[in-house]
């Protein structure tokens, strides 16, 4: 009876061996295998949004441990958001003086600090508009001219120092119409609140609503670039490098072609 015993005990101890054996072996579930994303706090100029928007999701089906999250907005309302505090990791700026700004005030790491891109300044009409066919008209021919407000959106500040240097600002004065961003510029001529508007070709070549009926000389105007610069308070400074590197590269820079941008970077 005693070996009949120990040999029940023994049986049972080999199949507690093996239980727990097949537990240790179970495979993971989908919940376990996922991966921890890091996340990319991200404030680019509004008039990126169609671009990057694409942008962000070639790069979150590449790098699926990445999560980018894009805050758009006139360059000036971001750069504040920036001083004061705005948990941002990287900045792409529609003009240089923003930028310049964050740096004079230590704000961005110096080395990271890259031309991206450059652009166009267009005066845009609606599609059935025939009475604007060039700049000059604008002081017979238009109502409301609306450009983005200079002091915070760089287009804006590029309308200003064309239509100065055209001879053109003083007598348009009373017809213009300011806008918080390039986006709304576009928005207020598509609508008719505007016979006519300055934005970027990108914006324009964008829309089904409206035509361009000049390009604004580029010697009227300083050259238009968007600098971007990864923010000195990043806590994410590798992966924000990374992506950075990816809009630099052939990939990147084929999307913002495709949306009406120049290409800058080698």
């Amino acid at each position: 009876m005693k070996k009949v015993s120990y040999l029940v005990l023994f049986f049972l101890l080999i199949l507690s061996l093996v239980g727990c054996s097949s537990e240790k072996t179970t495979p993971p579930s989908a919940t376990d295998t996922q991966v921890k994303s890091t996340e990319i706090m991200i404030s680019a100029a509004a008039s990126l949004k169609d671009s990057l928007t694409e942008i962000q999701k070639n790069y979150g089906q590449k790098k699926l441990e990445v999560k980018l999250t894009i805050n758009f907005g006139a360059s000036g309302t971001l750069q504040q958001q920036i001083e004061q505090g705005a948990p941002v990791d990287l900045f792409i700026s529609a003009g240089k003086s923003q930028v310049d700004a964050l740096e004079q005030k230590n704000l961005l790491v110096k080395e990271s600090r890259v031309d991206l891109l450059g652009n166009d300044l267009v005066l845009v009409t609606g599609k059935d508009n025939s009475k604007i066919t060039s700049i000059d008209d604008l002081t017979k021919a238009a109502e409301k001219v609306s450009i983005g407000t200079p002091e915070s959106v760089p287009a804006g500040k590029y309308a200003q120092e064309a239509l100065n240097n055209l001879k053109l600002w003083d007598a348009l004065q009373p017809k213009l119409v300011m806008a918080k961003d390039v986006t709304s510029v576009l928005n207020y001529v598509e609508t008719g609140n505007a016979d006519a508007g300055f934005v970027y070709r990108s914006d324009a070549q964008n829309s089904t609503k409206v035509k361009v009926v000049s390009v604004v000389p580029e010697n009227s105007h300083k050259p238009i670039v968007y600098p971007a610069a990864i923010l000195s308070a990043t806590k994410n400074k590798q992966v924000t490098e990374e992506f950075l590197k990816y809009l630099q590269s052939s990939d990147a820079q084929q999307v913002f072609t495709k949306y009406g941008f120049k290409t800058l970077t080698k």
